[in-house]
């Protein structure tokens, strides 16, 4: 039948516009417009829907007859057939099914960052012949990688990285991938796989991305027969426990742009061929164990016609020396990092060269020279980390003025300021920084106006400064609300706070060390912790503090002139774990509510002017470790330690000196084991010193019972700042650092009666017995000598009768004694550290005792007493003098003569001796680090 033409204008503007739309149609690229998928592949998409759980509903688009236009779905154009499905971070989880297998057209499979629960991979997958792309990365896989994976030979890209449940014994089926390109295992086990990862995955020649981060991959082949991955530009294996020098054939790798071996242990130099890969743009080497220069690395990247080096990392190591001029070449350099490492002298001049640098990281190295003033060409530097170094030398305007991105800046010296900030007093930088560090710089005496211009600081640490200036409220008002950290500590600033300070974000402020006035603000924060001690703070404490700051865990307001109560409000702060309150005027009496505060690890009001009694409450602290309450005039009985702890009580030290404490020493101190200090000196106690002081298994075997964290924790946020006096060696000395060192027992100046508990001499590791100033008697016992580490002894002032035990002689640390007014008889023992301790004061008051060192003469004595000096007579002295003579000759002879005369036993020796200087001074080095890095970050 022939077509009808027809002279109907209308008609003939309808067939063009369906001619038009058709021809729209057809010359669209958008397959889902122009054509259907095919029913059976929307049925099998509808089938492999039903195996998936869905919980946000982002399937829900998987409705009508179009699969094409489904989320996630994409179809080859004309055909309709479904090539893409791509379901990442659909929050999907239950089952794969294998209605897949249908999609025979399928190229691209993306179920990445769904959780599948630790199912395994489904082994079918490796019948998808037609696939390219395959991404099941972050899916929460886990089990053994199915090798039928290895059937996918047109496959290029394979990403399983991610799912830390998955593991391999074998990736000898990688052999079948030879179209791969991208292979990502980050984080699967390869354990069991051991060395032959590296064979396996030198049989993919089309490999150009590698990622095996995190795959406890333990070594690397330092040689390979042939080398098949020459196409390679990103490589990753870092956070392996890799042990192993840098091997060679990495210098085969030339078209690598990302070399990426951080956090393993590779040790060694770094090699110069390193430097010979010239289109390396990322080179991470940090967290190691490699030694060396690097001069020759870098000298060799600035000879590279193109360098191309973007990223170098190289913190973490044992890397030593000076930055060479050459650093200047790496024009491109966008951020250098070589922290905590060994390098020395000043920043090359050369650093201004680096145009395009953002971040300088060199802390904790030794660094001891100047900054250039080249260092303020760096116009894109936003951060700059130069912690923990020993620069010198003066910062001027001209090292920051053109620095007008700068974000971050922290610069910290040892305490003797040798690096000076110079800059116009009323100079206004270009940038705002967000995080500042000064520590151990000069920038005083005045408060500078270029750190009073930075409105937009969060972090702020400026501390030992030199700053004694006048700083008016307002702007603690404004650095309080924008900050989230605040240490301006050590300075001799004087201000007086704002009365009301509120922030949400607040979460530390140290204003410790300097000379504050005025009343403690009302502090409306989260912060956690706050240090004002050793200002001159007045008034009272909030009676709302615990209101005002409910998740407050430190504390520290000593050494201040705070009058009246500690408020109850305090027990409010649930997470309170360090409160000092010491060296003020507070008086009444203690709050009983600190049953409340379960984490509370240290109390220190001493040196106050509290009164009434302990409260019990405050000693049921089971994880109480320090209790400080001496010069006080509390009264009443010593409450009793808990009994309803499931552990022994923590308490290490209870120093309870100077009050107005009576009744007897309760004998369940005695469950006190991991005590280490005890001092209940200048009180009213009575009764007998117990018996079973010798439980305190500390003094005892001299074992720490705190954890790292727990010691860690007290030794950063209270100890470094609390002091305690302790009576010692005949006078009052005064322990902070080292506090938790300290080993005394001291009840000096009460009224207790009875003998010497025996089992006192048990506690081998004290250092410091005070028993003095009391009514004891009876017997010293014949084992005092038991104690072998006793420092300081002290029994004076009481009713002891008897000899002085022979066994005091063998206590070869002791260096004070005071035995004197007592009722002791006999001759004194003499010989060892007897011999020293000839001060007749240390035992006159005795009328029966007789001997050297005083002038009483023992019954059979003819002559004067014998001195130390004229015991043995000159022929003593003689043979003493030829004696050391003697072998004086034949040591000296017998060693240097043998190495004069023998050559290769002097070579020998030499050699030995230069080994061991090294290797002294790398552990000397090592601690230093490592001491500083630890610091450093308790500081931060």
């Amino acid at each position: 039948m022939g077509i009808r033409h027809s002279n109907n204008p209308c008609s003939s503007l309808l067939l063009c516009f369906v001619v038009l739309l058709l021809l729209v149609s057809s010359c669209s690229g958008n397959s889902n417009v122009g054509v259907r998928c095919m029913e059976s592949e929307r049925q099998q998409l509808l089938d492999f829907k039903e195996g998936l759980m869905d919980p946000f509903g982002r399937l829900s688009s998987w409705v009508g007859l179009d699969c094409c236009k489904w989320q996630g779905v994409r179809c080859k154009n004309r055909t309709g057939h479904v090539t893409v499905l791509n379901l990442q971070n659909y929050h999907l989880g239950g089952t794969i099914k294998p209605s897949l297998l249908h999609l025979k057209h399928l190229t691209h499979l993306n179920l990445a960052e769904n959780f599948f629960g630790g199912t395994q991979i489904p082994k079918f997958l490796g019948m998808l012949n037609n696939l390219r792309y395959l991404d099941l990365h972050s899916s929460g896989y886990g089990g053994e990688i199915p090798p039928h994976l290895g059937n996918l030979s047109h496959l290029q890209v394979l990403y399983l990285g991610g799912n830390f449940g998955l593991r391999a014994e074998s990736l000898v089926w990688l052999s079948g991938l030879s179209s791969l390109e991208s292979l990502d295992l980050a984080r699967v086990d390869l354990y069991d796989v051991r060395e032959s990862w590296l064979k396996a995955v030198n049989m993919l020649p089309s490999l150009v991305r590698l990622y095996l981060d995190g795959c406890q991959l333990k070594s690397l082949d330092l040689t390979l027969p042939s080398l098949n991955l020459t196409s390679l530009e990103v490589l990753e294996l870092f956070d392996n426990p890799i042990k192993s020098p840098l091997p060679h054939w990495f210098s085969n790798l030339t078209d690598l742009q990302v070399l990426d071996l951080r956090s393993n242990n590779f040790y060694g130099s770094i090699p110069f061929w390193i430097g010979s890969l010239c289109k390396l743009r990322i080179l991470r080497l940090n967290s190691n164990r490699l030694h060396g220069g690097i001069m020759g690395v870098l000298d060799r990247f600035s000879a590279c016609q193109n360098n191309s080096l973007e990223i170098l990392y190289l913190g973490g190591n044992y890397l030593v020396g000076s930055l060479p001029q050459s650093l200047g070449a790496l024009r491109n350099l966008q951020e250098l990092d070589l922290n905590t490492n060994f390098f020395w002298g000043s920043i090359p001049a050369s650093i201004g060269n680096l145009s395009s640098l953002e971040l300088l990281e060199l802390s904790d190295n030794n660094f001891n020279g100047t900054i250039p003033e080249s260092f303020g060409r760096l116009a894109k530097l936003s951060t700059v980390s130069l912690v923990s170094n020993q620069m010198e030398g003066v910062l001027t305007e001209t090292h920051l003025a053109n620095l007008t991105r700068l974000d971050a800046f922290r610069l910290t010296t040892y305490h003797n300021k040798s690096l000076v900030f110079n800059q116009k007093h009323d100079w206004v930088p270009p940038f705002r920084l967000t995080t500042l560090v000064l520590i151990n710089c000069l920038i005083g005496p005045s408060f500078p106006v270029w750190l009073l211009v930075q409105t937009n600081l969060s972090y702020v640490i400026v501390s030992n400064a030199g700053i004694s200036d006048i700083v008016e409220e307002e702007w603690f008002a404004r650095l309080f609300s924008s900050c989230w950290f605040v240490d301006l500590s050590n300075n001799s600033i004087t201000a007086k706070l704002p009365p009301r300070i509120y922030s949400e974000m607040l979460e530390k402020v140290d204003l410790s060390r300097n000379n504050f006035v005025g009343q403690i603000p009302l502090w409306e924060t989260n912060a956690t912790q706050l240090y004002l001690q050793r200002n001159s703070f007045s008034g009272s404490i909030p009676e709302n503090i615990g209101e005002l700051m409910p998740r407050l865990k430190t504390f520290f307001v000593s050494r201040n002139q705070i009058s009246g109560r500690l408020p109850s409000s305090i027990c409010k702060m649930m997470g309170l774990k360090f409160l000092s309150v010491s060296h003020n005027r507070l008086s009444g009496q203690l709050p009983d509510c600190w049953n409340k505060l379960r984490s509370l690890k240290a109390v220190d009001a001493s040196n106050n002017s509290l009164s009434g009694e302990i409260p019990s409450s405050l000693t049921s602290l089971c994880h109480l470790i320090l209790l400080m309450l001496g010069d006080n005039n509390l009264h009443g009985d010593i409450p009793f330690p808990p009994n309803s702890c499931r552990q022994v009580p923590l308490l290490y030290i209870l120093q309870l000196r100077s009050n107005l404490l009576g009744g007897n020493i309760p004998e369940e101190i005695c469950r006190l084991s991991n005590m280490r200090s005890l001092d209940l000196s200048n009180n009213h106690l009575i009764g007998s010193i117990p018996k079973c002081l010798h439980n305190f298994t500390a003094l005892k075997y001299g074992n720490r019972s705190l954890d790292y964290e727990e010691l860690f924790d007290l030794q950063d946020g209270t100890i470094n700042e609390q002091t305690m006096l302790v009576g010692t060696k005949g006078r009052e000395l005064e322990y902070s650092r080292t506090l938790l060192e300290v080993k005394n027992i001291d009840l000096s100046e009460n009224n207790l009666i009875g003998e010497f508990p025996k089992g006192i001499c048990r506690l081998a590791f004290l250092d410091t017995l005070n028993l003095s100033t009391n009514y004891l008697s009876g017997s010293i016992p014949d084992n005092i000598g038991d104690m072998r580490w006793l420092e300081s002894l002290d029994l004076s002032v009481n009713k002891f009768s008897g000899p002085i035990p022979s066994s005091l002689s063998s206590l070869t640390f002791l260096n004070h004694l005071k035995l004197s007014y007592n009722n002791l008889s006999g001759r004194i023992p003499t010989g060892y550290q007897l011999q020293t301790l000839n001060d007749s004061s240390n035992y006159q008051g005795n009328p029966l005792l007789c001997g050297v060192p005083l002038l009483t003469r023992c019954p059979g004595d003819i002559n004067s007493p014998p001195t130390p000096s004229s015991q043995g007579g000159s022929k003593d002295k003689l043979w003493l003098y030829l004696s050391i003579a003697m072998g004086y000759i034949v040591g000296f002879w017998g060693v240097c003569g043998t190495l004069a005369m023998k050559e290769s036993w002097r070579q020998a020796y030499f050699r030995y001796v230069d080994e061991m200087k090294e290797k002294l001074l790398l552990w000397i080095a090592l601690t230093i680090a490592r001491s500083r890095r630890m610091i450093e970050k308790g500081n931060n």
